[in-house]
């Protein structure tokens, strides 16, 4: 009796084994090993985004179809001329010139890339294990003879290239035999035929085709690597400038200013984003695709980050040109509907004047600084997507009467139970004459109480208002006034947000 019991005890025990084991080994057995991020950032000096698809390029057009795209819209003088140095330490600091204070092409050390390094240098002294690698055809990107350069000694290498063939044989090696976790290289032959042929030419789109078999070799290279199955890659393609069509870069028209951003990888949103992305992007998305914390001395934000700016949800509000009639009639970019619970005030308007900007009005950059360029309104570089825009100048270029008094007002904000109110906000504004700017907060109601004059210029600053708040208090609003204004420059506030303490 007792030998046929004992296979059923055995039976008993090792299922109850399993049991116990099961749960221990079952982690192991569900959890997949996570894949090496890597990141490549292709930059294409001279680039115009508009010329991809005329030109014979199949390899930036796939890497179009198969991620996110968008133009992208630069600074001008005088804020920074639209240059190789000024654009690629944009792009490579994720900070724009007033930081890091490369604005020419001959900077030498008179810049602040110390205090705002690039983004191959910042993996590197966050994560010194990184691979890092930049290559480049104009030395001054990575050859330190050649002045300050923009990409560090920090990084693991940089290779000078003789010209653009050397720059990627020695890119595709690296690519290959090493895989860095963050690469960086720049062509530069599309910016010489911008230069020789101008950008509305044969030779120009000859030069982008030429240009797309190089970045064929970054990829196939990449995609044949024996470990890529083990390895996610992000590709990342950019310019510094555009071209006018008679070729040539440096000053303030919409061509010149003309940048663009390519994003292929894991994580990405195919298409077209609603607000268009900044070149400051590329170095914190970098660093976000690397587990890098992102500084918050950069004004860029990774690629595809939800705004929570409420003037963006107005995109789908946009019109077309009523009273500019210098802007293309297909550029819709304006308009006087408001965000949910925001209000605007014209009863001491001036009559007449630009429909447009006839009080407050909410606008894009490629809108705004197409009314009248060489005016610093391309140094607005803080603001993104649509912004609140005050512009008493643009009103008075149809006949007026009285002055330009306007203001915008918030939704109440609660405050109830807090001591401090904080008011953030982008802020770009010319003075002249009379005209006040002013910022005030009303509680509950009551009497308005100054929170911020403008005596002067305040050109692309980020504002940060701390407010006391009354005892009992429960709501507060917000007014941007802009009054007196008469053919008197601008003012441009955007993102504005509230929090309270």
């Amino acid at each position: 009796m007792r030998r046929t019991r004992l296979p059923a005890l055995t039976t008993a025990l090792a299922v109850t084994a399993a049991a116990l084991i099961a749960p221990a080994l079952a982690p192991t057995v569900a959890v997949a090993a996570a894949k090496t991020p890597k990141v490549l950032v292709i930059g294409i000096d001279g680039l115009l985004f508009d010329k991809i698809a005329p030109a014979d390029a199949p390899t930036l057009d796939s890497l179009i179809a198969s991620g996110s795209s968008s133009k992208t819209a630069l600074y001008a003088p005088p804020f920074a001329p639209t240059l190789s140095g000024p654009g690629w330490a944009t792009l490579a600091t994720g900070t724009w010139p007033d930081k890091h204070r490369v604005l020419s092409n001959s900077w030498g050390t008179s810049t602040n890339l110390a205090t705002y390094p690039d983004f191959l240098t910042r993996a590197e002294q966050a994560r010194p294990a990184l691979s890092t690698f930049a290559a480049a055809t104009w030395d001054p990107l990575v050859n330190d003879s050649a002045g300050k350069a923009i990409f560090s000694s920090a990084v693991d290498a940089r290779a000078n290239g003789a010209n653009d063939t050397d720059t990627t044989n020695q890119t595709v090696a690296r690519l290959r035999d090493v895989g860095p976790d963050a690469s960086f290289v720049v062509l530069d032959d599309v910016d010489a035929a911008g230069h020789n042929c101008g950008a509305a030419t044969t030779c120009y789109l000859d030069a982008i085709a030429a240009t797309d078999k190089r970045v064929k070799q970054f990829v196939d290279t990449v995609r044949a690597r024996s470990n890529y199955p083990n390895e996610d890659w992000t590709f990342l393609v950019s310019a510094d400038h555009g071209h006018t069509d008679a070729g040539g870069h440096g000053g303030n028209s919409t061509p010149e200013r003309s940048s663009f951003i390519i994003r292929s990888g894991p994580g990405t949103t195919p298409g077209t984003p609603a607000v268009a992305p900044k070149n400051v992007d590329v170095a914190p998305t970098v660093l976000s695709l690397l587990g890098v914390a992102i500084p918050a001395a950069l004004d860029g934000r990774v690629l595809g980050t939800a705004t929570g700016d409420p003037f963006d949800g107005l995109v789908g509000s946009l019109q077309a040109r009523v009273d500019e009639t210098g802007i293309p009639a297909s550029v819709r970019g304006w308009t006087k509907t408001t965000p949910a619970g925001w209000t605007i005030d014209n009863s001491a308007m001036g009559t007449g004047g630009v429909t447009e900007w006839r009080g407050w009005s909410f606008a894009t950059d490629e809108f705004w600084t197409r009314t009248e360029a060489g005016q610093s309104r391309e140094s607005n570089v803080r603001a993104r997507g649509v912004f609140a825009v005050a512009d008493s100048d643009e009103w008075s270029d149809k006949a007026t009467s009285g002055t330009y008094t306007s203001a915008l007002t918030s939704p109440a904000v609660s405050v109830a139970g807090k001591s401090t109110l904080k008011v953030g906000f982008s802020s770009h504004y010319r003075k002249e004459g009379n005209e006040t700017a002013t910022v005030t907060v009303s509680f509950d109601g009551g009497a308005a109480r100054t929170a911020l004059t403008y005596t002067g210029d305040a050109i692309a600053k980020i504002e940060s208002l701390s407010i006391a708040v009354p005892a009992g208090a429960q709501s507060a609003k917000i007014t941007w006034r802009l009054a007196n204004g008469a053919n008197n420059w601008y003012w441009a506030v955007d993102a504005p947000t509230f929090t309270t303490s």
